[in-house]
C-alpha cells in the first residue's frame, strides 16, 4: 500500500529518518561555524601576504581564495583564484583546497586539488585557514617534487628547473593573468 502526500519519499517517517541520519548535531555544526568565524576574522585583521579569503555568497563553509603570484617565480603576476570547502567536522579533519585556476605545479593534480602534507596525514586542529594559504604560497615558491601528484612536472622540476620555469610562467601567462 502507498502512502500519499509526504513529497518524494514514500510517507513521512521513513523519508525523514533517512534524510536525517546523516546529519550532524546541531551543536557540532555550530562549533564549526564559530570557528570559521573566528578565523574569518583573524584573516581580515591580519591577512597574509598577497592573499585573501572569504565566504562565497552566505556559505560559511564554502570559501574564495586568491593568491597573487610571488616576485621572482615563474607564478609571478598571476592570480590565483582557489575554491576551499570546509568539512562539517572542521576543524578535526581539514579543508579541501582546489585551484580553479589551471596551475602547472607538481603537488597540484589535473583537477586543481593541492596536495601537502597539512591537508592530509599532517593536519591538526590547531592549524588555521591563514596557515593553509601561507602553506599554498610557500609551495609555489618551494614544490615539493619527493611529493608529487603529477610525477613527470616533478621530473621537469628537479631535471630541467629551467624548462620547468619556462612551462610554469607559459601557463601563468595563459591562465592566471
Amino acid at each position: 500500500m502507498m502512502i500519499s502526500g509526504g513529497g518524494g519519499g514514500g510517507g513521512g517517517k521513513s523519508s525523514w529518518s533517512s534524510s536525517t541520519s546523516s546529519w550532524v548535531p546541531t551543536t557540532s555544526v555550530s562549533a564549526s561555524g564559530k570557528r570559521i568565524q573566528r578565523e574569518m576574522v583573524e584573516l581580515n585583521n591580519d591577512p597574509p601576504p598577497d592573499c585573501s579569503a572569504g565566504p562565497k555568497g552566505d556559505n560559511l563553509y564554502h570559501w574564495i581564495a586568491t593568491i597573487i603570484g610571488t616576485p621572482e617565480t615563474p607564478y609571478q603576476g598571476g592570480i590565483f583564484f582557489l575554491d576551499i570547502k570546509f568539512p562539517i567536522d572542521y576543524p578535526f579533519k581539514p579543508p579541501e583546497v582546489v585551484f580553479k585556476t589551471r596551475i602547472y605545479h607538481c603537488n597540484v593534480d589535473p583537477d586543481g586539488r593541492v596536495s601537502m602534507g597539512i591537508l592530509k596525514d599532517d593536519w591538526s586542529p590547531a592549524l588555521t585557514i591563514t596557515k593553509v594559504l601561507l602553506e599554498v604560497r610557500s609551495i609555489m615558491t618551494n614544490p615539493d617534487p619527493y611529493n608529487a601528484v603529477v610525477p613527470g612536472i616533478a621530473h621537469l622540476y628537479s631535471g630541467d628547473r629551467a624548462k620547468h620555469d619556462d612551462i610554469a610562467a607559459e601557463w601563468t601567462v595563459r591562465f592566471a593573468k
